[in-house]
């Protein structure tokens, strides 16, 4: 059999979108084209046209985001050395590999942003840490229970759409026994969108589209159904509201240019009227909880959750990883407040936000929880890392913000942090500190910070309730939230600086 050679030469590439293109040229001039794409979590699919089917491979998909996490040192001589291979026919195998070369090039790009303001704070940056969050409660959780996504039927005649339009949804576990009348709703999280290009981005993905969504997800952590994981939540209603608007459930307005919809105050509103016709209304107990993004929806929603049951239901609120702080960056400006103000401005979120607080400040500072926490009548608790991974990664000192990659290795791995760099973040500490001060002072409060580099920590079994769950006072975050809801102790737990703490599960990024 002939065999047709490809030459290096040959070999160029075309990037659209969110494909990768590459082109081979034989010696008679034919070509084939191998595709690769890739969506937020950075999958990619390599399909082969223009070769026979006898010798087509079969078209191949994988994840490489938790290879790629590991891996960032991935430059473009690595392509230049796979390359280098002559590609045959009879060794297509040598041909993929070109092609995943290329891939990872471009993929790790779409992991760690290929530059610029926009890119950084789209919505693959501002959740990548949830999927390496997810992977590693996966190791802990027993036969996690997987439960199915239900659509909210009516939403859309009220306006409650996900950004490209279609239907809001939600997963519900129905409780039993003497939980058969408690409900815990927790609020997905997951970033924000702050302009047009980064909206239109994120609809294209399950946080803004439910065309992406995961038609099933496991119920870990506060969501588990196991009580030698979960032991004072596990027998209730649990439900996971899914986040497609991008900006915390609080936006009401649209761009139809961009054939954006803007509906998160919407999507809340009809999402609880959903659950109250599905029982919610009968509830002797309720419980709001949310991590990140949605553990600051918690805290804007909290008293609206409160006003839908009447005085005789137990109703308490819970946010997890939501204290974002309205810090100075490593150069000296405010890129969390920037982000803010593309997020409150671009999606009507201004008439949303508590009015005890617009009242006497701006909508952006209103956006912070540091200036609604001592506000909120609901009782509520916090949990949040003292040294949260994702706001030092991506507001306390993200790549805009140290163009020369001084805090490169601090930012993915504590343990290569300066002296001079740790102490930065002991002010953080400190700043954090000194916005709970307030707050704290209410008995109804409780509060868990951990001098932990962390994110998240409810949602991962191994941080909210296993044999090596990370403790303040011989105390795991679950033990300590139920102890608080159930008015068993007053819960006030804050951890000495770090390094103090061995019981931290830290989050380190290679």
């Amino acid at each position: 059999m002939e065999e047709k050679r490809w030459r290096t030469r040959d070999v160029y590439t075309s990037l659209s979108g969110s494909r990768l293109r590459l082109h081979l040229n034989n010696t008679n001039h034919s070509l084939i084209h191998l595709t690769l794409q890739w969506d937020d979590e950075c999958p990619f699919a390599i399909r082969f046209q223009n070769i026979s089917p006898s010798r087509r491979p079969a078209a191949m998909k994988t994840n490489w985001q938790g290879w790629l996490m590991r891996r960032s040192w991935l430059e473009l001589g690595s392509l230049e050395l796979f390359l280098s291979f002559t590609i045959t026919e009879r060794s297509m195998a040598r041909l993929l590999w070109v092609g995943i070369a290329i891939g990872l090039v471009f993929i790790s790009n779409c992991v760690y942003g290929f530059g610029g303001y926009e890119h950084y704070f789209n919505e693959t940056q501002l959740s990548y840490l949830e999927p390496h969050e997810a992977s590693l409660s996966s190791s802990v959780a027993t036969n996690p229970l997987f439960v199915g996504l239900t659509l909210i039927q009516n939403a859309h005649a009220k306006g409650a759409v996900c950004l490209d339009g279609t239907l809001p949804g939600y997963h519900l576990h129905r409780g039993y026994g003497s939980g058969a009348n408690s409900w815990l709703v927790n609020l997905e999280g997951g970033g924000w969108c702050n302009n047009i290009r980064t909206c239109v981005y994120r609809k294209k993905t399950r946080r803004g589209s439910s065309a992406f969504m995961e038609k099933e997800i496991p119920f870990i952590g506060i969501l588990s159904n196991n009580a030698e994981e979960n032991p004072d939540f596990y027998n209730w209603n649990r439900v996971k509201l899914r986040y497609c608007d991008g900006a915390s459930f609080t936006g009401d307005s649209e761009d139809q240019t961009a054939q954006l919809q803007f509906r998160g105050q919407r999507i809340w509103a009809a999402a609880m009227e959903d659950l109250m016709s599905k029982g919610m209304r009968f509830a002797n107990q309720a419980l709001l909880s949310g991590c990140s993004a949605g553990g600051l929806a918690t805290i804007i929603h909290c008293d609206e959750f409160r006003d839908l049951f009447p005085r005789t239901t137990k109703v308490k609120c819970l946010s997890d990883a939501g204290l974002f702080l309205d810090s100075i960056d490593v150069s000296g400006a405010h890129t969390l407040r920037n982000l803010y103000s593309g997020v409150v401005g671009l999606q009507g979120a201004q008439r949303n936000l508590p009015q005890i607080c617009t009242d006497h400040l701006d909508p952006i500072s209103c956006f912070f929880p540091q200036n609604l926490i001592a506000s909120v009548r609901t009782p509520l608790f916090i949990v949040n890392a003292a040294y949260d991974s994702w706001q030092i990664q991506s507001s306390l000192a993200p790549p805009s913000a140290d163009p020369h990659g001084y805090w490169h290795d601090c930012r993915l791995n504590h343990a290569k942090c300066t002296k001079s760099q740790i102490q930065f973040l002991q002010g953080f500490r400190n700043h954090m500190l000194n916005a709970i001060k307030g707050f704290s002072r209410s008995n109804r409060n409780g509060l868990f910070i951990n001098s932990c580099f962390a994110h998240c920590q409810t949602e991962r079994q191994d941080t909210w309730f296993a044999d090596n769950s990370p403790v303040i006072g011989n105390k795991a975050i679950a033990l300590a939230v139920g102890d608080w809801y159930f008015d068993r102790a007053s819960i006030k737990a804050i951890d000495c600086p770090y390094p103090c703490d061995n019981t931290c599960h830290h989050l380190t990024f290679r």
